[in-house]
């Protein structure tokens, strides 16, 4: 049945059928939430990006192509579902080897492939998974432009890659694969945002920032275009960016973080040394925390910022070394508090950076805890700030680092140990507990709900009472810590 209609549909960008409109599921969309920095779905309730990234050609996902294991996809859907995941991170086309181009040449589309992303987005919608979509893998696009059908010798449109972000042919291109994407899969929910390029790189433009902005501007409006005509609505829009290029060009910010027309912020933190290549489970974490800090700093308004990529990607891809399962899972979850507790909408998402390339059990159940602790504040509500320089430990011994975010109602903090780790770089168990009173400034004066959370176990440590006086803030008792807690902050009804 499927053969009949792939013979019969033209899936060419010149022929009379460029993708056809999806019939809108039952999927909620998500929408960034009215003033505040974080997600709802269109009928208002409250939404996380908790996650990670994922590839058609990797293990948990491989079983889509040609329809060879769909089973198997919908059980692994299930399962993350079942674990808190609310989205993946997927490139339209991941091309690291020869067989799984969308377009192929440039212009038509490759009916394999389209019949994939059909099956995807059905189970996702039946599973209640979202897709963060992003049309370009351009890590192997540009490592492997000699094979790209987009590359002139081969029939496609661009003459040179440093040229893509500028090229009229190459950028109508593009507007078509995503024009293509829109008309077909646009009109479910399942499709939680478009990042509409994948780590925007000064080399893509011939490091022209004012082209890059204009491309970003074109791509955006076309996009948004469709889907008003063709659903009514919008899904929101971002681009992405490798966060260590910020350091190098400083302008970026204008586009990544300050676009009019985008809708969220995204960066990937693979900070040199701490977080692309860990030698232990805490530095990583501050350092994302810190990150999380910057970005915020960025942004003028109040629309949503999240990590869309992390992970040791020094120590796998140059080191060609998979992490110890325990330490990874460890940097795992304190890298997802530490992005949380800063004020990033969810935990951060990982590219997996393992062997084999899925995130394991422990990180699965990280995700769970995370999910399960979300409803103890009312994040449509939370205009937070970044508190994380502004909180304060008493008495400040060192034993302790903190990530906190707030408003004047709510606040999230994160502490974690930061004078007890092994000689394999974890947290120790055996340690002897750190206490502290903690002190959050913001709050308005009134009683306050506290409750303390074990990370690791996914529950309620214990619940208690603070109370916030003007000026002096909100001080709280910590219960003891031997590696770490999280604690949401809520005005007492």
């Amino acid at each position: 049945m499927y053969k009949e209609r792939e013979e019969q549909e033209d899936w060419s960008v010149g022929g009379a059928r460029v993708g056809r409109r999806t019939s809108e599921g039952t999927l909620p969309w998500i929408q960034v939430a009215p003033g505040a920095p974080y997600f709802v779905t269109e009928d208002g309730a409250p939404w996380a990006p908790i996650g990670h990234n994922d590839a058609i050609t990797w293990p948990e996902l491989a079983g889509l192509f040609r329809r060879r294991d769909l089973a198997a996809v919908e059980a692994h859907l299930r399962q993350l579902r079942e674990h808190g995941v609310t989205v993946l991170r997927l490139m339209l086309e991941y091309c690291h080897r020869e067989h799984r181009y969308i377009e192929r040449p440039a212009g038509r589309f490759v009916p394999a492939m389209v019949r994939l992303w059909d099956d995807l987005f059905a189970l996702c919608e039946k599973v209640g998974i979202r897709v963060l979509l992003t049309p370009f893998d351009t890590f192997f696009l540009w490592v492997r432009w000699q094979k790209h059908p987009y590359n002139r010798a081969n029939g496609g449109p661009c003459a040179n890659r440093t040229g893509l972000l500028l090229c009229p042919d190459t950028r109508r291109a593009m507007k078509e694969r995503l024009a293509f994407a829109a008309r077909r899969w646009g009109g479910s929910g399942a499709l939680f945002a478009w990042d509409l390029w994948n780590e925007l790189h000064p080399v893509h433009g011939d490091n022209n920032l004012g082209g890059m902005s204009a491309f970003v501007s074109e791509l955006s409006e076309h996009v948004r275009g469709i889907e008003l005509a063709l659903y009514g609505r919008a899904h929101p829009q971002t681009v992405s960016v490798f966060g260590p290029e910020l350091l190098r060009m400083p302008e970026l910010g204008e586009i990544i973080f300050r676009h009019p027309a985008l809708d969220l912020a995204n960066s990937h933190f693979y900070e040199e040394g701490t977080i692309d290549d860990p030698q232990n489970t805490v530095d990583a974490a501050i350092s994302a925390g810190k990150l999380v800090r910057a970005a915020l700093g960025e942004i003028r308004d109040s629309r949503p910022f999240f990590d869309s990529e992390h992970g040791p990607i020094h120590t796998f891809k140059d080191h060609h070394r998979t992490l110890p399962e325990p330490f990874d899972d460890e940097y795992f979850r304190h890298i997802q508090w530490a992005h949380l507790a800063s004020g990033g909408a969810g935990g951060g998402m990982r590219w997996p950076n393992r062997h084999p390339h899925v995130l394991t059990p422990g990180m699965r159940r990280a995700q769970r805890a995370m999910a399960d602790f979300l409803p103890l504040l009312d994040w449509p509500r939370f205009r937070r700030r970044n508190l994380t320089a502004e909180v304060a430990l008493e008495p400040a011994t060192g034993a302790l680092a903190a990530c906190a975010c707030g408003d004047d109602a709510q606040a999230v903090v994160w502490l974690v140990r930061t004078d007890s780790l092994d000689a394999g770089g974890m947290l120790r168990r055996d340690a002897a507990p750190a206490r502290a009173r903690l002190r959050v400034p913001g709050l308005a004066p009134g009683r306050y709900a506290v409750t303390a959370w074990d990370t690791a176990r996914g529950e309620v440590r214990g619940r208690g009472e603070a109370r916030a006086d003007g000026d002096a803030g909100l001080v709280v008792e910590m219960p003891p810590v031997v590696t770490d807690v999280a604690l949401a902050i809520r005005r007492a009804v």
